[in-house]
């Protein structure tokens, strides 16, 4: 049986070599030949089998049990005087709380006689209701150099505000009154001498009221309205009517939301005579129109999607037109905050008033044709963003098309009666007008304490049938700083540049055909202030304008004071 054993194991050792030599071969086919040289053929054997023993025989010399090792900690008491100190929480330094109060009033003097004074009061009439009322006074007695006539002026004005909330709207109505003071003092000189202008009466007043109101709605489909109803006049006859009122929602169409904007606008009015002949004035615009808006939104990319819809009905011609624009706006986060792309294309039709024109140019005539301005579009495209946490700015570029834009132009020079016809007010001219401009902005805000802007733009004009863009600069820029400099001292500044405008000078019959085109000089303004804080009520103030001291003209014929210095204080108050 053990040979039977024998032969069976070296069968199995006879298969294994076989195999393994096969192996070796086919190794051979993927890396290399070569030639093996046999020393020494091997032989195999197989030792004798043996039983593996259950209890082992230990080789240890000596098997001694090991002997237990114990352990004493020799300890003694030691006498501690430290004493640990109790905690206490560390100080956090608080900044003082800043008292504020709802009522302040303010008072100023200054060279040229200048007067300016105003209050603000603020009463809370419960938990859901306050009422509050504005009044202010800014005049000068005028003085300044070279003029022939009274070039004072002055502005009072008078705003109530009566506020309540309820739980799911809340409303506020408001009224005031306005008058305002004005010379035309701005003779065109050498033509006319100090004996024409003691001749004239050059003052010129206008008077404004106006009430309105306007109501937000919580959870509803429309969520806001306006109403507003102004009148304003002047000294001469003139008189004008101005009634807007608007409403806004939202609506659902397939489950998306659209806003919606429905708004009416009416202007209407008169002036006693016209410029060159006896015959009244009358004008009168209505309008009403819908603005709906759709905003998409997917990641980084905003887009609202609108028109707008105006139908004008002219109600002294008896004419009426239908208008169409765009509304479209869109920005696209191309690095979080850092960079903004925003671009889009607008347009409206745009309201003119006399109450706008006086505003604006306090010295034109009270003979004005107003008509609306039809803004064709407005397309624009720029980029916006953050430099730092305090910093932002913004650059774009823009292009516009407008029909019948109102353009601010000097009067043709007439002896009349009329104490405006010497070259010394402004009348008004439409044309068509395409406007090129690139406008730049950098905000600074350090922790409020420290604010800086500084704004700047250029525009480019191509009129259809006036020689030049009258009265239109083609560059201005502006600095504005505030500066808390301590907790009661702070100071601040702005200054203004306006480049150079195009106005006619004209005498019918003497320069026809060919108007005289006068350039308006550029002209730079610096203003600045600094005040202290007496205490939280009390605040004294020192301001100066105009400091670079040039009397330069903003209108044709119409300088400026030179250098100006005020002086006043404010109180602050509450009532108890």
């Amino acid at each position: 049986m053990f040979s039977t054993k024998k032969q069976i194991i070296l069968t199995i050792a006879s298969l294994l070599i076989t195999v393994f030599a096969f192996a070796q071969e086919r190794e051979g086919d993927t890396i290399q030949t070569g030639v093996i040289d046999v020393v020494k053929p091997y032989t195999p054997s197989i030792s004798d089998a043996f039983k593996v023993k259950e209890t082992p025989t230990l080789d240890d010399t000596e098997t001694a049990t090991k002997k237990e090792v114990k352990y004493n900690i020799f300890s003694f008491p030691v006498a501690s005087t430290f004493t640990p100190a109790k905690g206490k929480a560390a100080v956090v330094d608080k900044a003082k709380k800043v008292k504020l109060y709802d009522n302040y009033a303010t008072l100023g003097v200054g060279t040229y006689t200048t007067v300016v004074g105003e209050a603000y009061l603020n009463h809370a009439i419960g938990r859901d209701q306050i009422f509050s009322a504005y009044v202010g006074h800014h005049s000068s007695q005028g003085d300044i150099e070279n003029v022939l006539t009274d070039n004072g002026f002055s502005d009072s004005k008078l705003n109530l505000t009566y506020t309540k909330k309820d739980r799911d709207y809340s409303w506020t109505a408001l009224g005031g009154f306005q008058y305002k003071t004005y010379n035309w003092y701005g003779l065109q000189q050498p033509l006319f001498n100090q004996a024409t202008a003691d001749s004239l009466d050059v003052g010129h007043s206008f008077i404004n009221g106006y009430v309105g109101g306007d109501i937000t709605f919580e959870d509803a489909i429309v969520s806001s309205g306006s109403v507003l109803y102004r009148r304003f006049g002047d000294n001469l006859g003139s008189g004008e009517n101005r009634f807007k009122a608007n409403a806004i929602g939202t609506i659902n169409i397939q489950d998306n939301d659209v806003d919606v904007e429905v708004f009416t606008d009416y202007v209407g009015g008169s002036f006693e005579k016209a410029y060159a002949d006896p015959n009244q004035i009358n004008y009168g615009n209505f309008q009403i129109g819908l603005a709906p808006t759709f905003q998409l939104k997917q990641d980084d990319l905003t887009v609202d999607l609108g028109v707008k819809a105006v139908y004008l009905n002219d109600t002294e011609a008896s004419k009426s037109k239908f208008f169409i624009y765009p509304n479209i706006a869109a920005s696209y986060r191309l690095v979080d905050e850092v960079l903004i792309a925003f671009g889009g294309v607008t347009g409206g039709l745009n309201q003119n008033s006399y109450y706008d024109f006086a505003q604006e140019n306090p010295f034109i005539s009270p003979n004005l044709f107003i008509a609306p301005t039809d803004q064709q579009y407005k397309a624009f495209a720029g980029i916006k963003g953050k430099l730092s946490n305090t910093m932002s700015y913004s650059v774009s570029g823009n292009y516009t098309s407008e029909k019948n834009k109102a353009l601010y132009i000097n009067n043709d020079i007439s002896t009349t009666s009329e104490p405006y016809t010497y070259g010394n007010s402004f009348g008004l001219v439409y044309d068509d007008v395409s406007t090129f401009s690139v406008a730049g902005e950098l905000n600074v805000d350090i922790n409020r304490n420290f604010t800086l802007g500084i704004k700047g733009e250029y525009f480019s004009y191509d009129v259809t049938n006036q020689m030049e863009a009258w009265n239109l600069p083609d560059l201005t820029a502006s600095v504005f700083l505030d500066y808390q400099i301590t907790d009661q001292w702070f100071a601040g500044a702005n200054l203004f540049y306006v480049g150079e405008r195009k106005d006619q000078f004209n005498i019918p019959n003497l320069i026809s055909p060919n108007t005289g085109i006068v350039t308006l000089d550029s002209y730079f303004d610096a203003n600045a202030h600094v005040g202290y804080h007496i205490n939280d009520r009390f605040s004294v103030f020192a301001k100066a304008n105009n400091i670079v001291g040039e009397e330069y003209t903003k209108w044709q014929n119409t300088p400026v004071q030179g250098i100006q210095f005020l002086a006043g204080a404010t109180y602050k108050f509450d009532f108890q």
